[in-house]
């Protein structure tokens, strides 16, 4: 009996599973799966590379801006305006018919009151909502606050 069983699943695993056509088709279906996975693969390292291009021309690109504007620095630092200007500001000269005014130190009081100012006005400030939209927000979960933005 077993030797019968042995027999049929051969016969069955011979001419059946094992045909020259399914073979054929899963050498295919292997065959285009390597290619869709290398494929798959060869993007996303052209993608990484283009991100570091990306990246690197940034830099070049900042670097260029940064070259720039110290060669405008230069140019200025070289102009006579600038001269001028340090040479006043250094020794205290004037222009003919300008006037100098010299202020006095702020005093602590003073200057913890601009401070206290510059935080008020870096605070956005908020208004308060009016009792509907308090009552809206409370029903409908605080939808009517994102329909209104």
């Amino acid at each position: 009996m077993k030797n019968i069983n042995v027999r049929k699943t051969y016969y069955f695993a011979r001419h059946r599973v094992f045909t020259t056509n399914n073979i054929v088709v899963l050498v295919g279906l292997f065959i285009a799966a390597s290619w869709a996975w290398g494929s798959v693969q060869a993007m996303e390292r052209n993608y990484g590379l283009q991100k570091e291009i990306d990246y690197k021309q940034r830099q070049m690109r900042l670097a260029e801006l940064e070259t720039e504007k110290l060669k405008f620095e230069q140019n200025y630092y070289k102009s006579d305006e600038y001269k001028e200007l340090a040479v006043r500001e250094r020794m205290g000269l004037v222009l003919p018919g300008e006037k100098v005014l010299i202020l006095p130190p702020n005093s602590a009081a003073a200057t913890a009151s601009d401070n206290t100012a510059k935080l008020a006005e870096a605070q956005p400030k908020q208004v308060p909502d009016s009792n509907l939209q308090q009552w809206v927000n409370f029903l409908f979960g605080g939808t009517y606050r994102d329909l209104n933005r």
